[in-house]
Order: C-alpha cells, then structure tokens, then sequence
C-alpha cells in the first residue's frame, strides 16, 4: 500500500477518521457477524409456521399467533441469565451457549411433529428463542465494542446488515420446503373429513416442517464447533478483579433509573413488535384480501425482507452523511403513512405500502440497541440483556393483532396494532434527538 494511503477500513464519520472493522480478530468478527444471517433464517421460518401450523391444527388468528409468542417468550427470560454468562465467562462461551440451545431447539421440531400436537412444538420454539436471546445477548454488544465507540452503530447496522439475507433465505425455504402448494377447497375437505383421511392429510402437512429444521439444526451445531476452536479477542470492558461482585438487583434498579436505557427499551418493545405483528400477518392478509395462495403469499413476504435487506445496506452508507437516529426518526413517521394506507386500502396495494414499510423498519433495532447501551461501561452486557427482553414486544403485539382479526374478521384492522407501535417509536426519536441536543451522552463510570 502506497505510503500516506488510507487504508480500506477507514472511513470519515460526521468529520471524524474512525475504524469501521476491528483491527485484530477479523475471523471472530466474520463468524459472528455470520450469526446474524443464521438468526435470520430461523427468525423468519416462524412467519411461515404461522400458516402452516394454522392449517395443520386448524388454530384461529390468535392462537397461530402463539407461535411468535413462544418465540419471544425465550428471549425475555434468557436474556439476563445470557448477560450474566456473558459477564462471567466472556463473549465466546455465551455465543457457544446460545448456538446449543438454538441448534438444540431446532432438532425437538423432529419428534414434535411426530408427536402431531401443538404444545410440543411451542416448547421447541421456545428454547430456539432461548437460543436466539442468548445469541443477540452476546453478539450485539461484541460487535458494537470491537472498534471505536464512535462507530458503534454503523459496526452493528453492518453486522445487522447480515440479518436480512438470512430472512429472505428462511422465507424461500418456507416457501418451498414447507408449504405443500396444495390448497384444498371445502367441498375436498368435506370428502376427506367423510372418508376419514383429513387427520392423515394435515399430519403429512405437519411433518413438511420436519427437514428444514433438523437441517438447519445441524449447520448451528456445526458452527458452533467451528467457532470453539477460533480465538476471540477479549473486547468487554471489566470492573478491576478486586472489585466486589454487585448484586444482581442493586445493578438492575440504578440502570432502569436511567432514561437513556429506559426509552431505548419501550422503543425496541413497540419497534420488534410492529416487525412481528408486520410480516407474520401478511400471509394471511393476503390471503383475506387478495385471495393468494400459501405460496404466492410467501414469495410476497420474501419481497418484505427483501425490502428490509435493501434498507439495511441503503441506510448503513446514508450513515456517512446522515446521523442514525435521524433516519430513524424519519423512517418511522414514513411508516406511519404507510400502514395508515395498508389499512385503509388492504387488497395488493395495501400490502404494496406493508412492503415499503420493511425497507423503513429496517434501521430502527440496531439503532436504538446502540443508542441505548452507548456509555455503559461495565454494565454494557446487562444493559443489552435488558433491550434484549425488550423484544417481548414480538410476543405481545402479534397476539393483539391476531386478537383485533378474530374479532373484526378484519386482518387490516388488526395493522391499526402495528401504527400505534410506530407512534412510539416516532416518539423516541424526537424525544432522543431533543435529548442529545441539549445533553451530549455521558459514560457510565466503570
């Protein structure tokens, strides 16, 4: 390299020379960064489940919807036992954790389904959300510690950018893999209920979800071996070894107290939560609406996460220019037009303007994870574990919306869930701006 030459990996932020990639452990950030595609997969497969579970137990809207909640019923309680393995063993050991756990999860969908009932197959999803929590417990708050703090947010919304892809991957495998194409009308159904061969028939539909995830259970488990031989840099910020252990409750209440993390966590609450509730309803709200079948349907939620992928990569090289929060902040009064048109005319525009919205949505997790635990110190891993439960969102807004369906026979009605969550997040984005206006951020003492 020519001498005076910058190098490839610096990049000019708001004025300032800042290393966008760490400068030591590149594979350690490489396979991490590789998880976010791996989540993303089994993240989106859920939105699939929703209608084929739908179909093969015959659930209503709000009991399909029970499959998002177990999901992220996992994240909330694993996410502070995660930070507190974090802390204690380092980075790598919550990583390997989580991936067994997830991989784990992932193989109980075996004898779930042959066991052809609903429950088993909430308790697997439970502990892939288990998995998946202690997973971003870890990896978010790597990723953002592995360089300078000044590009924190742009390093996670890179490592973020990996989650799309991985989407898209898991809708396409749904689609095909998981959804059997056939679409009974109810006079075969009444045929088959008369012979005595419908069970036989939503039964073989259940065990289609069988060898997508025990196939993706055995890549997990194959990563994990993979990253138990690669060397991580020690990046966490530790308290001095003679330094008394804090008690769990005692660290808990003074970072509560603080309004930085506080916001951030009612804003990832309604942020994940609208991300839920956007794309496990749109299969069935094209169905509703545009009379689709289950795989049209898919390849449309795939045009969602694609949408999502473009924004991530769009938005992390606006971020040179413009400031993270502000496209947040712009992002999400865009969306609430948006799903005010979705609901206002559902039908293939509708779902056009739900679309448009998953490029908006796109920024705002990795946003206001980075904005929320900047500072933090040595309480960086508990502070994410708690935006990390924070994702319950997911587990409550799907419901609600599922609710507001069943009762009003109306999928579009059931988005006006959806808009109230972005009101929220609007919010957060005027309120955070005003904030660091007036009040630079300041680091948590270590």
């Amino acid at each position: 390299m020519l001498a005076g030459r910058p190098r490839l990996t610096q990049v000019r932020l708001f004025g300032s020379q800042a290393s966008l990639f760490p400068r030591t452990g590149r594979l350690a950030f490489s396979l991490v960064a590789s998880l976010f595609f791996l989540w993303g997969i089994s993240n989106n497969l859920t939105d699939i489940l929703v209608q084929q579970f739908r179909k093969s137990f015959e659930l209503s809207p709000l009991q399909a919807q029970l499959v998002q909640t177990a999901v992220f019923l996992g994240y909330f309680c694993m996410a502070i036992p995660a930070a507190l393995l974090a802390r204690r063993l380092g980075y790598k050991a919550g990583i390997l954790c989580g991936l067994c756990l997830f991989g784990g999860g992932l193989l109980l969908f075996w004898p779930a389904a042959h066991l052809g009932r609903y429950a088993p197959m909430l308790l697997a999803l439970f502990l892939i959300g288990c998995g998946s929590a202690t997973l971003e417990t870890t990896a978010n708050p790597y990723v953002a510690q592995a360089g300078p703090s000044s590009t924190a947010e742009r390093r996670l919304n890179f490592a973020q950018a990996m989650n799309p892809p991985g989407t898209i991957a898991g809708v396409l495998l749904g689609t095909y893999f998981i959804f059997s194409g056939i679409e009974l009308s109810p006079a075969r159904v009444a045929v088959l209920r008369a012979n005595g061969a419908y069970a036989d028939y939503l039964h073989r539909e259940l065990l289609r979800v069988v060898p997508t995830y025990v196939g993706l259970g055995c890549i997990v488990l194959g990563l994990a071996c993979v990253i138990a031989m690669v060397r991580f840099p020690d990046v966490q910020q530790r308290s001095p070894a003679s330094a008394p252990t804090e008690g769990l409750l005692s660290e808990l209440l003074p970072l509560l107290r603080r309004s930085q993390l506080l916001i951030a966590m009612i804003a990832q609450f309604c942020c994940i939560g609208a991300q839920v509730s956007t794309w496990s309803a749109f299969i069935p709200y094209l169905k509703q609406y545009a009379a689709a079948t289950d795989r049209s349907a898919g390849l449309l939620l795939s045009a969602n996460l694609l949408a999502f992928a473009c924004g991530r990569f769009v938005s992390t090289l606006l971020m040179r220019w413009f400031r993270p929060l502000a496209l947040l902040t712009l992002y999400s009064g865009i969306n609430l037009c948006l799903l005010a048109a979705a609901i206002m005319r559902p039908g293939l525009g509708g779902a056009m303007a739900l679309i448009a919205s998953s490029f908006c949505m796109s920024v705002m997790f990795p946003t206001i994870f980075a904005l929320g635990i900047h500072g933090m110190g040595k309480h960086t891993e508990l502070a994410s574990s708690l935006l990390v439960m924070s994702v319950i969102g997911g587990a409550t807004v799907p419901p609600l919306l599922g609710l507001v369906a069943k009762h009003t026979a109306s999928y579009s009605l059931g988005y006006l869930c959806v808009e109230v969550c972005y009101v929220v997040v609007l919010a957060y984005g005027l309120l955070q701006l005003r904030i660091e206006a007036s009040h630079p951020p300041r680091e948590c003492p270590v």
